[in-house]
């Protein structure tokens, strides 16, 4: 062997198991209770911590190539992996140029290649422009290059990724539907989003919580009803990136009951935050699009985690640089720019605020930061699965330890985060890639080198199905979180 992960607590459904894991070439080759009988380059010893698949990101925006003096795919895999990340998976739309082509594409990739500490997939785009144009068949050339999901935006992003209409975003689904690719949303009604903000401003609010009224849950519930709606009609799989409203998980909960072709995320900043308590205190270190909601939104969110409602969790990593775009002297909570870093702390409060607290069984959180998102973008098993011939990628996780979020402390070139100052339980000490050790917590952080990350392609065509058996919404919470994720592990022990 390369290596063994000597005394590793790992998951077996709801329960674990004390194994040793045995890794060759960077695969997963067997596991075993006895291991005298082995050679091996390299014994690490787990001390009986809990190591799972290697956790993956589905949305990040690392802005490499175009804005790098806001992030680089070198300090954003590095943050990346200090969170106990294996796998991001970054959007086409925040770099220069943006992902819409084949072109595009290589543009992107080429100079990533020598920087990443951990692998990564990429989105492919659209945008309303390529629709105008007649421009749809650039899916192929990106399909051809392994991208795992186009995405497309109901509000504007940078300028080289023109919104969709109504209108756009049929013509998109009905093509993209034919290669069953699934097709990622930003969900907020743009003429909604406009109009209010236009009449706050003119009102004078200049106060943090004001953005969140201008782009009201309203905005979000009638984009997803939209989109759910021409998912029907188109038989697209239509997937609500970072929904942040009650209303949205109620459409989505409901839609898989009818076996609509939908799936959704949410973001740790929608589990643990509320726009007034937050844009209050924060202002626009914490502005995102769509902004933080209410306690009661934050409440759903846990259960349809629980429930299997939302897929999955993901970050919407998209820094910006604090002396010119969060905090510049002219700026206001209007024309400061949207968006927070997040790589680093998805997976702690996952374990902490899922896991421990019993929000999340042992299984769900598996599924929820590995598992499922693997599968839904075609990486699975290779990626999120702890099975023989797998990638050697494990995220091992100290349930004891406790500790406080510290936006000064990251590997992030961006120094601020809204989660600040919040006291956690459990955290990954340890990231492997491959077979490889990239971070260790008790070693004083990034042990691995940059470049070492490599690109993975779409292996496969692959559905997340999930539709919901449940009767009635309480069934569902007490069926999904019988008891606690902890309680489930100290019982396995």
């Amino acid at each position: 062997m390369d290596l063994i992960l000597k005394n590793a607590m790992i998951p077996q459904g709801d329960r674990t198991v004390i194994t040793n894991i045995l890794v060759h070439e960077g695969k997963i080759t067997g596991f075993c209770s006895d291991i005298h009988f082995l050679n091996a380059d390299k014994v690490i010893d787990m001390e009986g911590k809990l190591v799972v698949p290697g956790c993956i990101d589905p949305h990040t925006h690392f802005m490499d190539p175009g804005f790098t003096h806001r992030e680089t795919f070198a300090t954003g895999s590095r943050s990346a992996a200090a969170g106990g990340l294996t796998t991001i998976i970054d959007m086409p739309c925040c770099s220069k140029p943006s992902v819409r082509d084949g072109e595009s594409f290589q543009k992107k990739i080429a100079p990533i290649r020598g920087q990443a500490y951990i692998d990564y997939c990429f989105w492919g785009g659209m945008t309303g422009e390529d629709a105008r144009n007649g421009w749809i068949d650039n899916i192929y050339p990106q399909m051809d290059e392994g991208v795992v999901a186009f995405k497309v935006y109901m509000t504007p992003s940078v300028p080289t990724f023109p919104k969709v209409s109504d209108g756009e975003m049929l013509e998109i689904f009905q093509k993209v539907a034919k290669t069953g690719m699934p097709i990622g949303v930003h969900a907020e009604n743009y003429d909604i989003c406009t109009f209010y903000t236009e009449k706050l401003k003119k009102e004078g609010r200049e106060d943090g919580p004001a953005w969140a009224e201008a782009r009201m849950a309203l905005a979000e519930k009638v984009a997803i009803e939209l989109i759910i709606s021409y998912a029907e009609a188109t038989d697209a799989r239509v997937h609500v990136v970072h929904m942040s409203t009650k209303e949205g998980v109620k459409l989505v909960r409901e839609a898989k009951k009818r076996g609509v072709k939908v799936t959704a995320e949410t973001c740790p900043h929608y589990l643990m935050l509320n726009a007034q308590d937050s844009m209050s205190e924060r202002g626009a270190f914490a502005k995102i699009a769509p902004p933080l909601r209410g306690k009661e939104d934050n409440q759903a969110h846990w259960q349809a985690l629980a429930d299997g409602t939302i897929d999955f969790v993901g970050t919407d990593h998209a820094p910006y640089e604090i002396a010119t775009e969060k905090a510049a002297a002219d700026s206001t909570i209007w024309n400061s720019f949207p968006g927070i870093p997040g790589v680093e702390t998805m997976v702690p409060i996952l374990v902490s605020e899922g896991l421990n607290k019993g929000r999340l069984s042992l299984s769900r959180f598996v599924e929820v930061t590995s598992k499922n998102a693997a599968i839904h973008y075609g990486i699975y098993p290779k990626k999120g699965a702890m099975e023989i011939g797998s990638d050697a990628d494990f995220t091992v996780i100290d349930l004891d330890c406790e500790w406080e979020i510290d936006e000064k402390r990251t590997e992030s070139m961006a120094k601020y985060n809204p989660l600040h100052g919040i006291k956690l339980k459990g955290r990954p000490v340890q990231t492997i890639v491959r077979g490889n050790m990239v971070y260790n917590y008790e070693a004083g952080g990034i042990v691995g080198e940059a470049g070492y990350g490599e690109y993975v392609k779409r292996q496969s065509i692959q559905r997340l199905d999930r539709t919901l058996k449940y009767e009635n919404y309480e069934g569902a919470i007490k069926t999904a979180a019988p008891k606690s994720g902890r309680q489930q592990l100290e019982k396995s022990k």
